[in-house]
């Protein structure tokens, strides 16, 4: 079966910086709605009438992966909002209640950067947010997609995503 929308592709990789240090590996298929909101728009071009055993190493710049990093996003907030221990790293799954900063894009998720004695720091950028990235890939399978898939446009959760816990009301990743 050749790629094309909407279907699911299961797909392995190894995704390095420009520097060539690895930032993430798929060693085991995992599978991605093609034609949906699974995948960047670059990959899926990659991918297109392409089918299972096909490879290709791809150099994405920012703009085509996960944008430019934007010096707007990042917020300072009291460390009170969140129980403890709250920790750099630590990611938040929408505006955290009580925050007090105007304008936090609430669809954003914010990673804790800094931690002080009072305060915290949110950056509402992605984490590979003005990275140059190179991404090797292997499409292992293609299968069509459910009814459930197509609607959602999604097979499930995202990939750079670490879970911890979180207040009552957002999600810590």
């Amino acid at each position: 079966m050749n790629i094309s929308a909407p279907c699911v592709v299961s797909l392995v990789w190894q995704l390095h910086d420009a520097q060539g240090t690895l930032i993430d590996e798929l060693k085991e298929p995992v599978e991605f709605f093609f034609g949906g909101d699974d995948l960047l728009a670059k990959v899926e071009e990659t991918l297109t009438d392409q089918a299972a055993g096909f490879t290709a190493e791809l150099h994405l710049e920012p703009e085509h992966a996960f944008g430019d990093y934007d010096p707007a996003l990042v917020f300072f907030e009291e460390r009170s909002l969140l129980p403890e221990p709250v920790e750099a790293g630590m990611q938040i799954d929408g505006v955290p209640p009580g925050a007090t900063t105007q304008g936090m894009p609430a669809d954003a998720v914010y990673t804790i950067t800094e931690v002080y004695p009072t305060h915290i720091v949110l950056d509402g950028n992605h984490p590979l947010a003005g990275l140059a990235l190179r991404l090797n890939m292997t499409v292992k399978d293609v299968r069509n997609a459910t009814d459930d898939e197509i609607d959602a446009r999604s097979v499930g959760e995202p990939v750079f995503t670490v879970m911890n816990t979180a207040p009552s009301g957002t999600h810590l990743h």
